[in-house]
């Protein structure tokens, strides 16, 4: 199977009091680039998080999206820090004797002073907030993967029914080319029989010159190399797997054999095959970018 670059996949796990939703989201890059956001708390995974990603993941740029929600009141709690409030204590106090003020220090005030009153969060268990973060992470990339998976099925489809259309294209060109240089023939015989008159035609130069135009008109060898590589694309898509590099590749050698063909042609009906052969595959190379 191949499986597209692009794709989709979301999961939410809850246990107790908190809730960890994950989603994925892909397009086509040409490397893996993958973009994590996810609250403060939990950044200590973010390694973690990539290394279950690279094991579903080869090819495109990742965005994934984490939310965490605790509900849980026990994990917070006030902290008191005597040492200042002794301090502040002392300020106020020397203050009141400095210029001769009445203390009126109530508690409710002294508390309010920075640092005096905070609050601090209790020690999270990070085996167990691991636990759940790799469900909901692993929830989602497999739901992403069946979205690419789907999507794949589709490109690999129409990648198919594209090669058929190009072989058929390969097919007319190779069953046309001997007509081209048969056609040549007669025509130079006929320039050159209406040049001269009766003076006897020189068979021996005419055929020198259409042995000339047939080796300089010859596409023999690109229409091998493309049916070749026509034929590899298809077996590579059937194979399946992470073949978007290779198959990019193959699609550039297609297109380097179609423009040489499309320089020698030398008959309307050829460069017009060959033009519509290039345009397919420009087509094929498009889609071939969707696939990781």
């Amino acid at each position: 199977m191949i499986k597209s670059m692009t794709g989709f996949g979301r999961c939410e796990v809850q246990e107790g009091e908190r809730s960890i939703t994950v989603e994925i989201k892909a397009v086509n890059h040409r490397y893996l680039d993958v973009g994590i956001k996810l609250p403060k708390k939990l950044n200590f995974f973010e390694t973690a998080i990539r290394g279950e990603l690279k094991n579903h993941i080869q090819r495109g740029k990742v965005d994934i999206f984490i939310n965490y929600e605790d509900y849980t009141e026990s994990n917070l709690s006030v902290k008191y820090n005597k040492e200042l409030a002794a301090e502040y204590m002392g300020c106020l106090q020397k203050m009141a004797a400095d210029f001769s003020l009445s203390e009126d220090i109530r508690v409710s005030t002294l508390s309010r002073y920075p640092e005096v009153l905070s609050m601090e969060e209790q020690t999270i268990d990070e085996v167990a907030l691991w636990q759940l973060l790799q469900r909901a992470v692993n929830g989602a990339v497999l739901d992403f993967v069946s979205t690419r998976i789907k999507e794949g099925e589709h490109l690999r489809d129409d990648l198919l029914d594209k090669l058929e259309g190009m072989k058929r294209a390969v097919d007319f060109i190779e069953d046309r080319s001997p007509a081209i240089v048969a056609e040549y023939h007669r025509k130079l015989t006929e320039k050159v029989t209406a040049l001269l008159g009766d003076v006897k035609v020189d068979e021996a130069r005419l055929l020198t010159e259409v042995t000339i135009f047939a080796d300089r008109t010859c596409i023999d060898e690109e229409l091998v190399r493309l049916r070749s590589h026509i034929e590899a694309t298809g077996a590579t898509l059937r194979q399946g797997g992470g073949i978007g590099r290779k198959m990019d590749f193959i699609a550039q050698e297609m297109n380097r054999e179609a423009n040489t063909i499309l320089s020698k042609a030398n008959d309307l009906e050829v460069t017009n095959c060959a033009i519509d052969l290039k345009t397919e595959i420009e087509k094929l190379r498009e889609q071939i970018q969707n696939i990781e």
